[in-house]
């Protein structure tokens, strides 16, 4: 019966408008697992080698995030900020998206390279500092390849879930996918086959993600693990 009344000629009508909140959904996602990465290789290296006030500052900002629902971060952002007294800031909504989902995925990346830094062998360190590499030398050569491999299986679970939080967006009006699926809906009064799309589009998504993923963890993997 269901099969019978799904008006599948909706769906194909509006793929165009699918395919622009995919666009946008995989822009905020892109930059937010970029930035996310990027904090959490910083910020982790501070926590694991305990750099004053930075190490701190780091361990803060972590359990404010991770302590915190993501869509509160998302009204902070969208509405507190331009109400903040003597220095509001106003942001564009790309903007908002973005810097959201970077500031959450960071904080659990901080955490995700910290376990995975402080797992590297005391000795593999005293290598490298006896070879001349120097603490910076010693980071980049030894402890940052190693720790990110044990990193990465925790980190992609990460990476998987900012992109499925950018669906939360849709709470300050900004059209990246599950926006767009709601606004065809609210029109067009089809839920059955806006979710529908929506829900294949997500799995399709997520699952190219994941296994492209996988194999980038595979030829990573450190040779004990394989």
């Amino acid at each position: 019966m269901l099969a019978a009344n799904f008006d599948w000629q909706f769906i194909w009508d509006h793929l165009p408008d699918f395919w622009e909140g995919l666009k946008q959904t995989l822009k905020v996602a892109g930059i937010g697992i970029a930035g996310s990465l990027a904090i959490g290789i910083v910020l982790g290296a501070a926590r694991a080698h305990r750099v004053p006030v930075v190490s701190w500052l780091a361990a803060t900002y972590v359990e404010v995030i991770r302590n915190t629902p993501i869509l509160v971060q998302i009204f902070f952002i969208a509405g507190a900020l331009p109400h903040f007294p003597g220095h509001p800031i106003r942001l564009e909504p790309f903007t908002i998206a973005w810097l959201a989902v970077v500031i959450w995925g960071g904080a659990y990346n901080t955490e995700n390279f910290r376990a995975g830094f402080e797992a590297v062998p005391y000795r593999y360190r005293e290598a490298g500092l006896a070879l001349g590499l120097g603490r910076l030398g010693t980071f980049f050569n030894v402890t940052l390849p190693i720790g990110a491999r044990i990193a990465l299986p925790s980190t992609i679970n990460t990476n998987v879930s900012v992109l499925k939080n950018t669906s939360l967006l849709t709470a300050i009006g900004f059209a990246e996918l599950t926006n767009t699926a709601y606004s065809l809906e609210s029109e067009s009064f089809k839920a059955t086959e806006v979710y529908f799309a929506l829900g294949v589009t997500y799995l399709i998504v997520v699952w190219t993600l994941s296994l492209l993923i996988r194999v980038v963890e595979r030829r990573l993997a450190l040779p004990e693990a394989r």
